[in-house]
C-alpha cells in the first residue's frame, strides 16, 4: 500500500462521499492566528522581526490606502481588473522584496500581471533566477547529484503559486491574493518573515481579465481556461504554463467559486490521476489539515452548521490533465490544489475566507519547506526508476469509504514511438507539445525493431519495425508521470465519479499511428530541439510546392496560404495541396509550413488538382446556441483565429428571411445547442434547405447542428434511443472510414473519434456514412463507458448530397477544446468542400425526400444534457427509493429507469452546465453521501 492511503486513513477530515467531519470552531472570520517566530527549520528567528502582526512597511501601498478600502473583512466591492493590474505595479515599484511583470496577454490584449515576493536578499538581481535554477534543477537527477539536492533544500527557498480568477465571474481569489501581495510585501512581523524566507511566492490574481471584465465564466473566446492546461491553446493557459516552466511551484492554489455559502479545500473527491506522485497528495492532505485549523469562521460544514464553512472529499476531483491542480501536481510535482468559495456569501467573507486559505497554506509551505524540497526531489528520482522498469503506478483512492473499482491493468511501458507514415503535421504538433512540458523526444534515425509492441486501438503486433522519422518517448526521464498521463491510451479511472471527460489520450486526439513497447530498446535518435517542417527541397522554376492536406496543422496552412492570395489546388484522390513555384517565396513558406510542423516539397511539374477557394463561412446563432461558450466560441477560434476566416453571424432571422447575411455565405456553420429547430420557421426551414440545393455546405455540429439539418429534410439520419445505463464519458472509439466522400480526404480507413454522451445517429439511406462506429470485433473505446455495445453499425459523420450542395453532420463536436486535431481536420475538409464534386449516390428503392420527410418527423429522444451532459446518479435498485427521497429535495424533473440491478436517477441539465457550475449538484451528492446511500457512479 503506497504512502497516500495511509495518510488517507488518518485523515481529520470527513469518512463518506460529500460529507465532512464535525469540528467545533468558534466564530473567528478574520486571519489565522499568527505563528511562533521562526525562520528555516534549525535556524534562528528572523532578524529585526515583530510580533505585532499589524506592523508593516509605510512606503508600499495598503488596500486602504490605494483602493480607499480594505480587502477582505470591510470590503465594499469588487476590484476591477484595472485596479488589480495597477495595484502589482505599485506594490512592486514600492517594494523591493517584489518583483513584477505580465505572464500573458489576454485574447483581447490584456496584461496577465504577476508579481513575485519573497526576503529582499531573494530578490537582488541574480538570485531569484539562481534560486528559480535550483528548484528546476531538483527535476532531474540525473545531473543532480543527491548530496547537492539536500543542500538546495536546506539552503533554497521553496516556491508557491497563488493563482485567481480562472473563471472570470469567481472573483474573491484575485482580490484575496492582492491582500496576501500586501502582507508579504509590507508586513514586517515574524509570521511574515518566516514566509518571505522560506518561500518564493509567485501570485497571478487574475488568469482570467476578458472574462473578468466581462463576468463571464469563459475567456473571449468562450472557452474554460480551466479545462485547457494541457492542450494550452488559449493565450492565457500558454503563457501561464511558460512561467511555471520558469519558477516550477511545490504548491500551487488555484482560488475559484462555486455557488451556496461554504468553501471547499482538499482532499478532494475520488478519481486522482494513478500518475501523481505520492509526495504531493501527501501534502495537499496535509494543507488541508493545515487550512481547516486557520480557516476561522464556522469550521468545518456539518447537519447544524451549513454556511461560512469548509467541506473537503466532495465534488472536486484530480483526475482530468486539463486542471489547475491535477496538471501542476502531474506536470510540475505541485501540491495542486482548488479552493472554491461559495459565491452567495457576502463579498467580504468570500475575499477574507481566500484570504484565510491562502495564508494558512504559504504558512504551512513555509514550516514544512526543507521536507518538502527533499520530497520534490524524490519524485523525479521515483520518475526516473519507474520509467527505466517501464511500471506505472497502481489507482488508488483518498475518500476513505470508497474503494479501487478498476486498477491499472499489469502492463509495462518503457517507451513511446509516435509513425511517421501520416498526418505528420499533427504528429509534431504533438511532440511540441511534449516539449513544451520539458518531455525529452527523439528522431529516430534508422529503423529499429521492437519485439513486442501494443498498438493504439487495444491491438498488440510482434516484430514491428519503427522506420526512420519516427519520434521517440523513453519512459526513462523525469517527465515519466506526465508523459503516461497525457500519452496514455486510457486513464484507468480507479472510481466512476465524472466531473469531467475520461479520456484526453494526445494521440487519439490527433489519431496518429502510435505504438508502445515495454521492450528495452536503444534506437539510433537524435533529441528534437526545434520543430520539424518546412521546405524540404526547391521547386525549380515552372515547378510547384506540395503537401498532403491530412492533419489539422496542414489544414491550418491551407488556410493561410489562401488567406495570404496565394492560389492552391488540390488533388482529389491523393487529398495533396499544390501551389506554383512562384507564388511565394520559399523563405516566407518554408517559415510558415515549419511553425505548423508542415513537410513541404518541391516537385518538377506544375501545381495540379481542382482550385481552392477561401470560404465564405457564416455562423450560426440561432435559438439554442450559447455564442458565449461551446463549439460557438470554438469555431470563432479556430476557424476564425488559426484559420484566419472572416465568419460572418448569421441569425435565425437570417434564415427565415432570406437576408443577404445568409445567401451570400457559402458555408454555414451551425454549432451544438438546445434547440431542435434553431428557432427557424416554416419558411426558414424551406430557404436553407434550397440554399443547400443551390451549392451551399451545410455543416451541423452534434444536437443542434444535426436536428436543425434533419427538421430542414436535408438528412435520413434518425436519432436512436439511448439504452437505460448507457453511458459514454468522454472516450474515445474507432471508427471505420469510408474512402469515397471529400470530407475523409486525407484520413486512414480506420481512425479514432470522441465521443462525450453524443446523440447515436442512425446511418443515413441518402448519403455518405463517412465514420460509423465498427459492427464487428474491431469495435473498441477507452475511458468510462457502459452500454456503448450500442454504437455499433451507427454512424458519427455524414454527407448528405442536396441539389449542388451538400449536408455534412457530425454527431459529436470536432472542435470540442480545439484539441481534437483528427476531428478538426475533418471540419477542414467539409468546409473546403468542392463545389463541383457531388458525394456517391446511394441506391435507393425509396426517392430521397421521402426518406428525409419521414425522418423529419421521426420522434427524437429528448435533449437532456444541452452541449454537456445530464447529471446521472446510479444506486442499487434496493437504494432507487431513498435515494428519489433526497433527490426530490432539489428538483421535480428527474427521470429513473433500472436495468442489470442498478437504478439510474437522470436530471436534465439543458443548459448544459458544468458541474462546479450547476445549482445543486454539488449538495445533492453530499447529501446522499450523507443519508448512506452508497452511489455506484456519479456523471456531473
Amino acid at each position: 500500500m503506497r504512502l497516500r492511503t495511509l495518510l488517507c486513513g488518518r485523515s481529520p477530515f470527513g469518512v463518506a462521499l460529500g460529507a465532512a467531519v464535525l469540528v467545533s470552531a468558534t466564530l473567528t472570520p478574520a486571519a489565522p492566528a499568527l505563528a511562533a517566530p521562526g525562520g528555516k527549520p534549525g535556524g534562528k528567528p528572523p532578524a529585526g522581526c515583530s510580533t505585532d502582526p499589524n506592523a508593516h512597511e509605510a512606503k508600499v501601498p495598503s488596500p486602504e490606502q490605494f483602493f480607499g478600502f480594505p480587502l477582505g473583512k470591510g470590503q465594499p466591492r469588487v476590484l476591477t481588473t484595472e485596479e488589480i493590474q495597477k495595484y502589482v505595479q505599485a506594490v512592486g515599484g514600492a517594494s523591493d522584496r517584489v518583483v513584477t511583470g505580465s505572464v500573458a496577454h489576454s485574447v483581447t490584449g490584456q496584461d496577465l500581471p504577476y508579481a513575485i515576493v519573497s526576503d529582499s536578499h531573494n530578490m537582488v538581481p541574480g538570485q531569484l533566477k539562481k534560486i528559480a535554477d535550483q528548484i528546476r534543477s531538483l527535476r532531474d537527477p540525473r545531473s543532480l547529484k543527491a548530496d547537492k539536492a539536500a543542500r538546495i533544500a536546506d539552503d533554497s527557498p521553496a516556491i508557491v503559486w497563488i493563482a485567481g480568477n480562472v473563471h472570470g465571474g469567481e472573483k474573491s481569489g484575485a482580490d484575496a491574493s492582492l491582500k496576501t501581495l500586501y502582507e508579504l510585501a509590507s508586513g514586517l512581523s515574524c509570521d511574515v518573515a518566516k514566509r518571505n524566507d522560506n518561500l518564493v511566492t509567485v501570485i497571478m490574481p487574475t488568469q482570467n481579465p476578458d472574462g473578468r471584465d466581462a463576468s463571464r465564466r469563459t475567456n473571449e473566446y468562450g472557452f474554460d481556461l480551466n479545462r485547457d492546461w494541457f492542450a494550452r491553446t488559449q493565450p492565457e493557459t500558454d503563457g501561464k504554463l511558460e512561467m511555471l516552466r520558469r519558477y516550477p511551484p511545490q504548491v500551487f492554489v488555484d482560488a475559484h467559486e462555486m455557488g451556496g455559502r461554504q468553501y471547499f479545500f482538499p482532499p478532494n473527491a475520488d478519481p486522482i490521476h494513478h500518475e501523481i506522485a505520492d509526495q504531493p497528495v501527501d501534502w495537499i492532505n496535509r494543507i488541508g489539515a493545515a487550512n481547516a485549523a486557520g480557516f476561522g469562521y464556522n469550521g468545518a460544514c456539518n447537519d447544524v452548521v451549513t454556511t461560512e464553512c469548509y467541506f473537503n472529499y466532495a465534488t472536486y476531483d484530480l483526475f482530468y490533465m486539463g486542471y489547475g491542480d491535477s496538471v501542476p501536481a502531474t506536470g510540475f510535482g505541485a501540491a495542486g490544489m482548488t479552493f472554491e468559495k461559495g459565491s452567495s456569501s457576502a463579498l467580504e467573507d468570500r475575499v477574507q475566507q481566500q484570504f484565510n486559505t491562502q495564508w494558512a497554506t504559504t504558512g504551512w509551505a513555509a514550516d514544512n519547506r526543507r521536507e518538502v524540497l527533499n520530497g520534490y526531489y524524490s519524485i523525479w528520482q521515483t520518475a526516473l526508476a519507474e520509467g527505466a522498469a517501464g511500471a506505472l503506478e497502481p489507482n488508488e483512492v483518498v475518500q476513505p469509504a470508497n474503494t479501487v473499482r478498476f486498477p491499472v491493468p499489469d502492463i509495462t511501458i518503457r517507451s513511446y514511438f509516435l509513425l511517421p507514415d501520416r498526418q505528420l503535421g499533427d504528429v509534431r504538433r504533438l511532440v511540441e507539445r511534449l516539449r513544451r512540458m520539458d518531455v525529452e523526444v527523439y528522431r529516430v534515425k534508422k529503423p529499429v525493431k521492437v519485439p513486442s509492441a501494443r498498438v493504439f486501438g487495444g491491438r498488440t503486433a510482434s516484430d514491428v519495425t519503427v522506420p526512420e522519422g519516427a519520434y521517440w518517448i523513453p519512459m526513462d526521464q523525469p517527465q515519466k508521470h506526465w508523459i503516461q498521463a497525457v500519452m496514455g491510451e486510457d486513464p484507468y479511472v480507479p472510481f466512476p465519479y465524472f466531473y469531467d471527460v475520461s479520456s484526453w489520450s494526445n494521440p487519439l486526439l490527433a489519431g496518429v499511428d502510435t505504438i508502445t513497447t515495454g521492450d528495452v530498446v536503444s534506437p539510433k535518435a537524435d533529441l528534437v530541439k526545434d520543430i520539424d517542417g518546412g521546405v524540404a527541397s526547391n521547386a525549380p522554376k515552372g515547378g510547384s510546392y506540395a503537401y498532403p492536406m491530412d492533419s489539422a496543422a496542414a489544414s491550418e496552412l491551407t488556410f493561410r496560404l489562401l488567406g495570404a492570395g496565394v492560389p492552391l489546388t488540390r488533388d482529389a484522390t491523393s487529398g495533396v495541396v499544390s501551389l506554383p513555384e512562384a507564388a511565394m517565396k520559399r523563405g516566407d513558406l518554408d517559415k510558415l509550413a515549419r511553425s505548423l510542423g508542415v513537410t513541404v516539397e518541391g516537385v518538377r511539374t506544375p501545381a495540379s488538382g481542382a482550385a481552392l477557394r477561401t470560404p465564405d463561412v457564416g455562423l450560426f446563432a440561432g435559438t439554442g446556441i450559447s455564442t458565449t461558450s461551446g463549439s460557438y466560441g470554438e469555431a470563432r477560434y479556430v476557424l476564425g483565429d488559426r484559420w484566419g476566416l472572416g465568419l460572418k453571424p448569421v441569425t435565425a432571422a437570417d434564415v427565415n428571411d432570406n437576408t443577404p447575411a445568409f445567401t451570400e455565405r457559402t458555408v454555414l456553420l451551425v454549432p451544438d445547442g438546445s434547440s431542435s429547430n434553431g428557432g427557424l420557421t416554416e419558411q426558414g426551414l424551406a430557404n436553407l434547405r434550397q440554399w443547400v440545393a443551390a451549392g451551399g455546405t451545410y455543416v451541423g455540429l452534434r444536437n443542434e447542428g444535426t436536428r436543425v439539418a434533419r427538421a430542414a429534410g436535408l438528412t435520413s439520419t434518425t436519432e436512436k434511443a439511448k439504452p437505460t445505463g448507457y453511458q459514454v464519458i468522454g472516450s474515445h472509439f474507432r471508427v471505420d472510414v469510408a474512402q469515397d466522400s471529400p470530407v475523409s480526404l486525407g484520413r486512414p480507413a480506420e481512425d479514432f473519434q470522441f465521443n462525450n454522451g453524443d446523440p447515436i445517429l442512425n446511418p443515413s439511406q441518402t448519403g455518405v456514412n463517412v465514420l460509423t462506429y465498427p459492427t464487428d470485433d474491431t469495435f473498441w473505446s477507452n475511458g468510462y463507458t457502459v452500454g456503448a455495445e450500442a454504437l455499433k453499425g451507427t454512424a458519427s459523420l455524414v454527407d448528405e448530397p442536396t441539389g449542388a450542395g451538400h449536408a455534412v453532420l457530425f454527431a459529436y463536436n470536432p472542435l470540442f477544446r480545439a484539441y481534437n486535431e483528427n476531428g478538426i481536420h475533418l471540419l477542414a475538409n467539409a468546409v473546403l468542400y468542392p463545389a463541383s464534386q457531388a458525394s456517391p449516390k446511394a441506391k435507393l428503392r425509396v426517392a430521397p425526400d421521402t426518406l428525409r420527410s419521414a425522418a423529419a418527423t421521426a420522434e427524437e429522444p429528448p435533449n437532456l444534457g444541452g452541449e454537456w451532459r445530464p447529471i446521472v446518479i446510479q444506486v442499487a435498485d434496493a437504494d432507487l427509493a431513498r435515494a428519489q427521497a433526497v433527490v426530490e429535495r432539489y428538483t421535480d424533473t428527474a427521470q429513473t429507469a433500472s436495468a442489470d440491478g442498478s437504478s439510474y436517477i437522470t436530471i436534465p441539465n439543458p443548459d448544459g452546465l458544468p458541474a462546479d457550475e450547476h445549482p445543486f449538484v454539488r449538495d445533492l451528492v453530499r447529501d446522499l453521501g450523507t443519508a448512506g446511500i452508497p452511489l455506484r457512479s456519479v456523471v456531473a
